[in-house]
């Protein structure tokens, strides 16, 4: 079947990308689930699954708890309001001089904080509360039992429990502090809990849950509360000291001791004293070096003013979880199905990320981007008033590293099977060590045209037409298979590339994509072998099969443009050129030369082969420019090579006498074969070395 000159020059049509079929996404998923396996898979699902379970529930997960918790101190400490003094609140706190000045300790001293009370009751304060726990009798007991049973003022007196304080108070003093309450409740006094509840590292970051076993929260029942928060327990809103930064100190509520307050006062004396509590919350507690301090996110950082890791008073806990109820500064979490979604998200976008194929800067964009997301996006959540005690925002960096782990390891076990395979494709049309060496270093196929001196070898198949023709199209394609398998193997056994296989003909190239020294030997060499399996193939035929002809082929070296043709869409490594056309019209001359291989004279004086037999000198068809031509004989001696050699010299010379010589005594001796025997026809045809025209 022999080649049309459109084959020849150009690479076979490509069909628009609109027109070329899709491949389904089912059987692409399919190909990979193939290509990974079934174990790989399911390690790979696996993963995915803990990292999506990581990314949704690290706040619950032992050693990355602890991390969220520290990632949420950053953020509940940078991104907490900063504001003026509250005047809504005031502390009243006994202190260390307080207790000096005193000489009591435990249980405080209570007449103080009658002579206290007895004054605040009458400076108009909207409603006092006394986070001081009276468990334990003394002798004033009775002093403060009076003044709490005469309190105008809504006054509230801190309730415990042993149940929920098993740490801090037991049976005895549960059972004093009930009756004490008892004793002095009124419409106006009444218990109330300052439970608090800490995490596992002892920081207060939430709202305690209301036991129903509990009077109201000293928050909830100092002030009005929103029913629909009145079981809140979402994180407490810390505020910081606007003028914390410039180092000058206004702390959040004012705390000012109860001495201030206990001494007997005058009309005059109270009024004075009323401008800093009338119309205000006032809390009454201690405010005592290593007595009911608390850790909060802000104890986390330094203090911007003392330089220390600085605990809160639950006094003052109290007044921050008051103010924020009185802002009505709620805030809300993200709903679980929110989360949900994210950690898919996330997980998914590590996966993604292992599968970009950009330059390093757009994949260090990708990575960049992502990070900055992971670290602003819950930093912006909290100042939006989300609650992100619940934010897993350090395991979705871990199931971000895991869905980045797994989907990268998955993609390197399919991509070293798509690289074996496409080594193996490789090694189809290059030798086995030239695919290896572009599968390092892919820039080697060059995806763009370059000029290369190369070796370019045709071959044809006679016969094949009117063969496909006679049996069946099984037959037809077995046939055709097991003759490209051995033409093939003897390209790349020989250093080759193939090209393309255009119906029954064969189409390669030595010197691209790589060159070497020895690709003229070799190509030469190829193109004998070929010749000979064919000559083989057509031997082994089975019976009943119509006989075929011999394969012609046709070998010829020059300058082509060697590349990937065909656009994205489709590309084909192919060479383009004079030569291929050169060389394929040589294939074709082998017909009417009566020969079956046919190399031209450039291609044979880099050949390094000691059989090869001039042909005479020819005009190809469709060219203006003669070429010398030579066969490889190997069944020849090279004495009878040398005589054919003189006798085609003898008539470029134009010496009659030499020639016609020659020419009896090989006409005598090669009767027989129809090559020779055609070049002296040829010969005596033509004078002075004129080319012999094919049509």
């Amino acid at each position: 079947m022999p080649l049309s000159e459109a084959s020849i020059s150009a690479t076979d049509p490509v069909a628009p990308d609109d027109q070329r079929p899709a491949v389904p996404l089912g059987k692409r998923v399919r190909r990979l689930v193939m290509q990974l396996g079934p174990s790989r898979l399911a390690a790979t699902i696996l993963f995915l699954v803990v990292a999506i379970l990581i990314a949704r529930f690290s706040w619950q997960m032992p050693l990355i708890d602890a991390a969220e918790r520290a990632l949420y101190d950053a953020r509940a400490t940078l991104m907490a309001p900063h504001v003026e003094q509250d005047k809504r609140i005031v502390l009243i706190t006994y202190n260390d001089e307080t207790l000096f000045n005193t000489g009591i300790r435990s249980p405080l001293d209570r007449t103080l904080l009658a002579n206290a009370l007895g004054n605040i009751d009458q400076m108009g304060a909207k409603a006092i509360g006394i986070d001081i726990a009276f468990d334990s009798p003394r002798p004033d007991d009775e002093v403060l039992k009076t003044q709490l049973r005469a309190m105008t003022t809504p006054t509230w007196l801190a309730y415990a429990e042993q149940a929920s304080n098993p740490n801090t108070i037991f049976y005895e003093q549960q059972k004093f502090l009930e009756a004490f309450i008892a004793d002095v409740a009124t419409d106006e006094t009444k218990p109330t809990s300052v439970l608090f509840q800490t995490d596992d590292d002892s920081v207060i970051r939430k709202w305690p849950g209301r036991p129903k076993n509990l009077p109201p929260l000293m928050s909830n029942a100092m002030a009005p509360v929103d029913p629909a928060f009145g079981n809140f327990q979402g994180n407490i809103r810390f505020l910081v000291p606007a003028r914390a930064a410039k180092g000058q100190e206004e702390p959040v509520f004012s705390n000012i001791p109860i001495d201030s307050f206990a001494i007997p006062m005058d009309d005059e004396t109270r009024a004075a004293f009323a401008e800093g509590v009338k119309d205000r919350y006032v809390l009454i507690g201690g405010d005592i070096i290593d007595n009911d301090q608390f850790n909060t996110p802000l104890s986390r950082f330094l203090d911007p003013i003392t330089g220390q890791h600085e605990t809160m008073i639950g006094l003052e806990v109290h007044a921050h979880m008051l103010a924020q109820q009185l802002d009505n500064a709620w805030s809300r979490p993200l709903a679980g199905p929110v989360l949900w979604i994210l950690a898919i998200l996330i997980v998914l976008a590590g996966g993604l990320t292992s599968l970009i194929d950009l330059r390093a800067r757009w994949v260090a964009l990708a990575f960049l981007g992502q990070m900055a997301f992971f670290i602003a996006f819950p930093f912006w959540l909290q100042g939006r008033g989300v609650d992100t005690t619940t934010l897993p925002t350090f395991g979705w960096a871990i199931g971000w590293l895991f869905g980045y782990a797994a989907v990268g390891t998955a993609a390197r076990t399919v991509g070293s099977r798509q690289r074996a395979f496409a080594q193996s494709a490789l090694g189809k049309y290059l030798p086995a060590d030239v695919a290896a060496q572009i599968m390092r270093d892919p820039d080697q196929l060059s995806l763009h045209g370059e000029r290369r001196n190369i070796f370019c070898v045709f071959t044809d198949l006679e016969g094949f037409t009117k063969l496909s023709h006679a049996v069946t199209p099984e037959t037809v394609a077995r046939l055709l298979n097991e003759y490209l398998d051995r033409l093939s193997e003897i390209v790349l056994d020989h250093g080759g590339t193939i090209d393309k296989f255009v119906g029954d003909a064969v189409v390669a190239f030595w010197g691209a994509p790589l060159s070497r020294p020895d690709d003229g030997p070799k190509a030469a060499a190829a193109a004998l072998a070929m010749y000979e399996a064919g000559e083989k193939f057509r031997v082994d035929m089975a019976e009943g099969v119509p006989p075929l002809g011999m394969t012609r082929v046709g070998l010829h070296v020059g300058d082509a443009i060697v590349g990937n043709f065909g656009g994205e869409g489709r590309i084909q490594y192919t060479a383009l050129g004079d030569a291929m056309n050169t060389a394929s019209r040589l294939e074709a001359a082998n017909k009417a030369l009566k020969t079956g291989v046919l190399i031209s004279a450039e291609a044979a004086a880099r050949a390094d082969r000691d059989d090869l037999a001039p042909m005479g000198r020819v005009t190809l068809r469709g060219r203006a420019q003669p070429v010398d031509v030579f066969s490889p004989r190997p069944d020849l001696d090279p004495e009878q090579r040398a005589r054919i050699a003189a006798m085609v010299a003898a008539h470029i010379a134009d010496d009659k006498n030499v020639y016609v010589t020659c020419a009896t005594a090989i006409q005598a001796e090669f009767g027989q074969d129809p090559a020779i025997m055609f070049l002296i026809e040829r010969l005596n045809n033509t004078k002075n070395g004129e080319s012999y025209v094919l049509s």
